[in-house]
């Protein structure tokens, strides 16, 4: 590939994946639709040699891509990582390495950067199970409440994004998912558009108890990120005052209750119980303060803004 093109799509292969040369030429059809200079590059987050035999195989037909294999399993959001720190243009593009969206919508996602800096593709109209919209209708009601934005589809791997974004954000875990929240949150305009949904995604999406968890984990922590990576003594402290409230709670009726009906403490369990908890609010009120003085010793080093322009 010679010169620098505009689009780098980046597409991470993990552990769902579909016909690779019919996908990539679906993605590539439309990539030209757009008219603009682009690369592909795949990335192989651990060992897939039946990918990776279908992308030898193309690159032996003239296909111009890039591949990239990991030594292993790493997660998404490392491989997606691992494709822009390879990649050389001004506009980013990440996509499913499975049918999720028609290909059709990709020049509308990318034509979208022209007005905004970080374009999520939302499938849309939904024409999969009426179980699979529940889940995700429940998903985004509590990611959008802790969060107070409105998304619809984090779910989808389809997003086109200015080179800026993931040079000011750094993805780690399963954040990826959340990287609509995470850019909106460093000042970066965000927008959902609608593309249609593949009928190939249309499947019925039943996952393990495990998942489950680690999506709430998920939004756990991007509540946290979102809320307090900067005043960790409002969680924290918050947290630890309420704990400490209810064992001084505690403390002071079994207090009373010693005094006024003269009933001794040594054999009540309650008088250990708020024992513990004025501990543990008290610990829980250290952790903020050690977080607040971390936070303020490295306070020039921390950019949580973005200049959109600056004039003369």
């Amino acid at each position: 590939m010679d010169g620098r093109p505009m689009v780098s799509a980046i597409i991470p292969v993990t552990e769902r994946f579909d016909n690779v040369r019919d996908l990539y030429l679906r993605y590539r059809d439309a990539l030209r639709e757009s008219g603009l200079d682009f690369e592909i590059t795949y990335v192989l987050d651990g060992r897939y040699p039946d990918v990776l035999g279908e992308l030898k195989e193309l690159l032996h037909d003239g296909e111009q891509l890039r591949v990239i294999a990991l030594s292993r399993s790493f997660g998404e959001a490392t491989a997606i990582m691992v494709g822009f720190n390879h990649s050389r243009g001004e506009w980013i593009l990440t996509l499913p390495a499975y049918e999720q969206i028609e290909p059709s919508g990709i020049p509308t996602l990318i034509a979208g950067l022209r007005e905004h800096d970080f374009v999520a593709a939302r499938r849309w109209p939904r024409i999969d199970s009426r179980f699979n919209r529940l889940q995700a209708a429940g998903f985004h009601f509590f990611l959008n409440r802790i969060t107070g934005l409105r998304f619809h589809d984090m779910g989808c791997g389809a997003r086109a994004f200015k080179r800026r974004v993931l040079e000011e954000i750094t993805l780690y875990g399963d954040q990826h998912r959340f990287l609509p929240v995470l850019a909106f949150r460093q000042g970066f305009r965000v927008r959902e558009i609608d593309i249609p949904q593949s009928p190939r995604d249309a499947h019925k999406r039943l996952y393990g108890f495990g998942v489950y968890l680690r999506r709430l984990l998920d939004m756990l922590s991007v509540f946290f990120l979102t809320k307090f990576t900067k005043k960790p003594l409002r969680f924290f402290g918050l947290l630890g005052s309420a704990v400490f409230a209810l064992g001084a709670a505690l403390v002071v009726y079994l207090v009373a209750d010693r005094f006024l009906d003269n009933t001794s403490l040594s054999n009540r369990p309650l008088l250990l119980l708020a024992s513990l908890l004025v501990v543990l609010g008290i610990q829980i009120f250290a952790i903020g303060l050690v977080g607040e003085i971390i936070i303020f010793s490295h306070a020039k080093d921390i950019k949580d803004y973005t200049i959109d322009e600056i004039i003369n």
